[in-house]
């Protein structure tokens, strides 16, 4: 595993890459993430592509991302996050909805707790889900950060009328 940081308007991310798969993108002061001891050795770019695409996202001129990715999590965990590449550019949903969406109606909360451990933010969109009434919740990288990558996607909306994807 070898790790670099990548520059974005709200901070420097760490970019985490495995054989040649991304395994994570952290925000400074991420919750939960690992120790940089625990990321492997720094390097000057850890997955050139997941640089480049991270910078053309925040420039406006990428919607999705081609990367390999690494996803490191339980069996529940991965089907989440799976789903939440489904919600798409400048779209949101409630955890709800991607209960429903995964066959879990009335599993919120859980969707919830595994979006939470989301260690590839922004490239697995979990910043696209909101509260049941549509309203920001929590994000590892921060609610403020939360905020300006949906009004980065267009979904300044946030409250009832977001749209849905």
């Amino acid at each position: 595993m070898i790790h670099s940081l990548a520059e974005s308007p709200l901070g420097p991310l760490t970019i985490v890459s495995h054989e040649g798969r991304l395994r994570a993108v952290y925000w400074p002061g991420h919750r939960g993430a690992p120790a940089p001891s625990a990321l492997g050795e720094r390097v000057e770019d850890a997955l050139p592509a997941a640089t480049r695409q991270l910078a053309e996202y925040f420039e406006g001129t990428r919607r999705e991302f081609d990367l390999p990715l690494e996803t490191v999590g339980t069996p529940f965990q991965r089907t989440v996050w799976k789903a939440l590449e489904g919600i798409g550019y400048g779209r949101t949903a409630t955890y709800g909805e991607l209960a429903s969406a995964i066959g879990r109606p009335g599993a919120a909360r859980a969707v919830g707790a595994a979006t939470g451990r989301n260690p590839i933010s922004i490239v697995i969109p979990c910043h696209r889900l909101v509260g049941a009434s549509g309203s920001l919740t929590g994000y590892a990288g921060g609610v403020e950060c939360k905020r300006f990558l949906l009004r980065l996607e267009g979904a300044e909306a946030i409250g009832p009328g977001t749209p849905r994807g």
